[in-house]
């Protein structure tokens, strides 16, 4: 039984020839450990499938698929300031705090959930990249998704409304919105200085529809269950100011109350289709926890 070895970077990797699971594979390939030191690289997280940390020492593996032992001192994902939520070959779905940019700007350049993540990954296999499919406010802490290849991120950008099936928030606002529950439709114009409002529709103009639910109220507060049908830069914040109910702590958008000393919005679950398997998958990230220090 031959496999092909080389390296990338430090790690050395061994290409797959025939059908069989990765503790035997290991055994027959990694020289100079025994049985029970494989097992622990298994334990520890430091051997990655196709760039995929695996811990299962009976993962079936398939002709082609390439097999990497990972330095001792490679970041884990319990070493990045934000969980993982999930990641496979194609998805890495991450929980970005508040008061972390998703991406660059002319100000910071790598304090971003981006550029952290492309460490994470090019920890792994040096050649590595991960592209953006959407964002959040850098204000706003939750669930954001990244690609690892460029077909994923195109074919998102391609169908993201297709393929996106609830884009789930929780906001904490100031007041109680009436009635209860209600849809938000409108046309949002951003200003020349970057602010967004509800216009006429025209030139500029993008739709913006937002629906939300109160789950509770109190201390002059209420606790919304949102999801948004479009993604449009800060609909939800214009459309709760409007209501007359801004979301707590944000003074660009009339808040008059900042209780836990960062914008009261999070994203708390991204429902999809996976582009390689066809089925319907949800991530969620639970509520923060100051939220609930609010209504008390």
């Amino acid at each position: 039984m031959e496999h092909n070895s080389k390296r990338r970077g430090d790690a050395p990797v061994y290409t797959v020839a025939e059908p069989t699971t990765l503790l035997p594979f290991l055994l027959s390939q990694v020289k100079g450990k025994s049985r029970n030191n494989v097992k622990s690289l298994l334990s520890r997280r430091l051997v990655a499938v196709d760039g995929v940390p695996v811990s299962r020492f009976d993962a079936s593996l398939a002709p082609g698929q390439q097999v990497s032992i990972l330095p001792a001192s490679a970041p884990r994902a319990d070493t990045l300031p934000f969980p993982i939520l999930y990641e496979d070959e194609h998805l890495i779905v991450v929980n970005k705090p508040a008061k972390l940019l998703s991406v660059a700007n002319d100000k910071e350049k790598t304090r971003t959930a981006y550029h952290m993540v492309t460490d994470y990954v090019k920890a792994r296999r040096v050649d590595e990249r991960i592209f953006v499919i959407h964002r959040l406010d850098r204000d706003t802490s939750g669930v954001l998704m990244f690609a690892r290849d460029p077909e994923t991120k195109e074919l998102f950008q391609a169908h993201w409304n297709d393929m996106v099936t609830r884009r789930g928030y929780l906001a904490v606002v100031e007041g109680v919105p009436k009635p209860d529950r209600d849809t938000i439709r409108s046309f949002l114009v951003e200003t020349d200085t970057h602010l967004s409002f509800s216009g006429a529709p025209g030139k500029g103009a993008k739709e913006a529809i937002t629906s939300y639910q109160v789950v509770k109220a109190g201390n002059g507060y209420a606790l919304l269950d949102i999801n948004i049908e479009t993604g449009r830069k800060n609909q939800i914040r214009v459309h709760m100011k409007e209501k007359g109910c801004p979301v707590a702590g944000d003074k660009q958008y009339g808040a008059r109350t900042n209780p836990i000393g960062r914008l009261c919005l999070h994203a708390n679950e991204l429902s999809f289709t996976h582009p390689a398997t066809g089925k319907q998958v949800t991530f969620k990230a639970k509520m923060p926890r100051d939220f609930n220090r609010v209504f008390r």
